[in-house]
């Protein structure tokens, strides 16, 4: 039986690693990138392992053309084939600085990793996931069993404005274009695309600001009154990866609390 591999990049803690630990609860093949934290890459393959999946750790920045060449190259070297990109690695403003006084080397620095990186590793995975289908249509099983989908991890910051933090909200709004722009062009060869929206999710990014949230969430800012957390976001990726969800692309999923709902 061919497993089903998947290519998560920035899992190796918050919600890409949630995300990766749960395609291994999944029996599936992950492949942990990171940037540079090698410790925290290693025990989530372990954690992977444990629960069920296989995976590698690979380091690689995905603002870099050449490293996100070797990535899939080394992903397909290992498991032959992506059936799930998981768009997920993202930087926070080096500085939360006001929108008058934001400068060009954050904007820069963000605006690489954040939205050029998916949108070319994007490109370069989705010709490699049209290659696959092709070379399966002679084989009505093997076509099957490959039905590959992407993901991008976006944020609430798609819409909602955050004056110190204008590089971040940028680059989350162009994911989102992204994702239907790569869902038209692939849904006719079957390949479905979407975009999961988290809101206040609790990881290493967003512990400077617990405080803060924790009282506009006692406020009342998202009806279901907690913090998200990473394996809130998981589960919307395992439903899109166990193809639960057919005949949709070009979706938005908020995972958010019902931070999105207007109530007065």
């Amino acid at each position: 039986m061919t497993r089903n591999s998947a290519l998560v990049t920035g899992s190796s803690r918050g919600i890409g690693r949630g995300i990766a630990e749960a395609l291994g609860q999944l029996g599936w093949n992950v492949v942990v990138n990171y940037a540079g934290n090698a410790p925290a890459a290693q025990q989530a393959v372990a954690a992977i392992t444990a629960a069920g999946g296989q995976a590698i750790a690979v380091q690689a920045d995905i603002s870099s053309d050449a490293d996100r060449q070797r990535l899939v190259a080394e992903t397909l070297r290992v498991f032959g084939r992506i059936d799930l990109l998981v768009n997920n690695a993202g930087v926070a403003p080096t500085v939360r600085a006001d929108l008058l006084e934001a400068d060009e080397d954050s904007f820069d620095r963000l605006i690489a990793i954040n939205l050029k990186g998916p949108y070319f590793l994007t490109q370069l995975v989705a010709r490699e996931m049209l290659a696959n289908i092709r070379g399966t249509t002679a084989s009505s099983s093997a076509a099957e069993s490959y039905t590959p989908a992407i993901i991008t991890i976006s944020s609430i910051s798609a819409y909602a404005a955050s004056t110190n933090r204008g590089d971040y909200c940028i680059a989350k709004a162009g994911l989102s274009m992204m994702t239907k722009l790569f869902a038209t062009r692939l849904a006719a060869d079957g390949i479905n695309v979407y975009e999961i929206r988290p809101g206040i999710i609790q990881t290493d990014m967003t512990a400077p600001v617990q405080a803060k949230y924790d009282q506009l969430i006692a406020e009342g800012l998202t009806p279901i009154p907690r913090w998200g957390t990473p394996a809130d976001v998981a589960k919307a990726v395992v439903a899109i990866a166990q193809g639960l969800l057919p005949f949709s692309t070009g979706e938005v999923l908020n995972i958010d609390g019902g931070f999105h709902l207007r109530h007065l």
